[in-house]
């Protein structure tokens, strides 16, 4: 793969991201955004094309034509406080008043929490003949976002692993630059889990080429899919297929497999391009399109948080509309394996 790609120098430092190496510039999170990339063609996967103009021909199980990864950041199990109570005075407004009743107490009653939602994911997901990757925070107390303790879910973890569907870890703040935090973040998730954790998504997408890649390698993860930007949906490095990096600095292969994340709910809805309903499924469709072309893979990236409302309405629509195009619609443990086990052709 590399050889052909090498000979085009634009398409190389694409794919490389060499223009994140030596970094001065990030923004709040120490991140690359895509405000200041240099590639402004976001939403062509350039890289892949290239790829499977010379030869690339993706195989994937029962003649499906692309894939379609399915994933969920557990950032949050139970609402705060104020979204408690701002919950209940918008229900009662709307004259939904029963959950103007219910949400005062979602704090405490599993039954009445919007956000203890695992069982209901995965019930609407096999509606659709789909499994999807559940990646869970590892947090201490004393560390930013902390708002669970891993042990409080020990039964869901086990309900959704022995259920087909993926356990992950979500990585804290600074877990992609430290390579002792991940692995004990690692290490409790499989300890609470009783099972290997061979996938990675770090907190608020944090993200430094290729220092993360190799950080995640030593620690022992077969797969990540944290790589795509927070302010823009779309392919950062122009691949919309699974890939396994290559650092610059050593001119080496990194031994792990990246799926590239291309939708994020937050960046489509509410915190970066803040798009309606109508645009916020175009852009997504047309994404799903274009992967479609390209025999690929699409990440979507659905927080437990955002399966409520339009925002539900929309990962509904998303499912819909793969399965009636006949997609694969997976976890990533089971890209990971499909990629691994060289169940693709690179020649036609």
């Amino acid at each position: 793969m590399y050889e052909n790609l090498r000979e085009n120098t634009e398409l190389w430092d694409i794919f490389t991201k060499k223009e994140e190496y030596n970094v001065t510039s990030s923004d709040r999170f120490d991140r690359f955004p895509y405000y200041l990339s240099k590639q402004r063609n976001i939403f062509e996967p350039s890289v892949s094309k290239s790829l499977i103009e010379n030869g690339l021909n993706p195989q994937y199980p029962d003649d499906k034509k692309f894939a379609v990864c399915l994933t969920h950041d557990i950032d949050i199990i139970r609402p705060s406080r104020f979204h408690s109570i701002f919950g209940a005075a918008r229900a009662f407004v709307k004259g939904d008043l029963t959950n103007a009743v219910k949400f005062p107490f979602s704090r405490i009653n599993k039954k009445l929490n919007p956000f203890w939602n695992f069982k209901e994911i995965m019930e609407l997901e096999t509606k659709y003949d789909a499994k999807s990757s559940f990646y869970f925070l590892t947090l201490e107390p004393e560390e930013s976002d902390y708002t669970y303790k891993i042990e409080d879910v020990e039964h869901e973890l086990g309900t959704i692993s022995d259920g087909g569907w993926e356990v992950g870890l979500h990585g804290g703040h600074e877990s992609y630059n430290n390579l002792g935090d991940l692995k004990k973040k690692k290490q409790k998730l499989e300890k609470v889990l009783g099972r290997e954790v061979i996938g990675y998504r770090n907190h608020c997408l944090r993200f430094k080429v290729p220092n993360t890649w190799e950080l995640l390698s030593k620690a022992g993860f077969k797969y990540d899919s944290t790589f795509g930007y927070a302010d823009c949906v779309g392919f950062r490095n122009g691949m919309c297929h699974p890939f396994k990096p290559f650092n610059l600095n050593t001119e080496q292969q990194i031994d792990i497999l990246e799926i590239p994340l291309t939708i994020m709910d937050a960046t489509l809805l509410r915190d970066y391009m803040q798009l309606d309903f109508k645009k916020a499924w175009e852009f997504t469709k047309d994404l799903i399109d274009t992967v479609e072309q390209f025999n690929g893979v699409i990440t979507i990236l659905w927080h437990n948080t955002y399966m409520q409302e339009k925002n539900l309405q929309l990962y509904k629509k998303i499912l819909k509309y793969c399965s009636e195009k006949n997609a694969w619609l997976t976890s990533g443990k089971e890209i990971y394996e499909m990629w691994n086990n060289n169940l693709i052709n690179t020649r036609k």
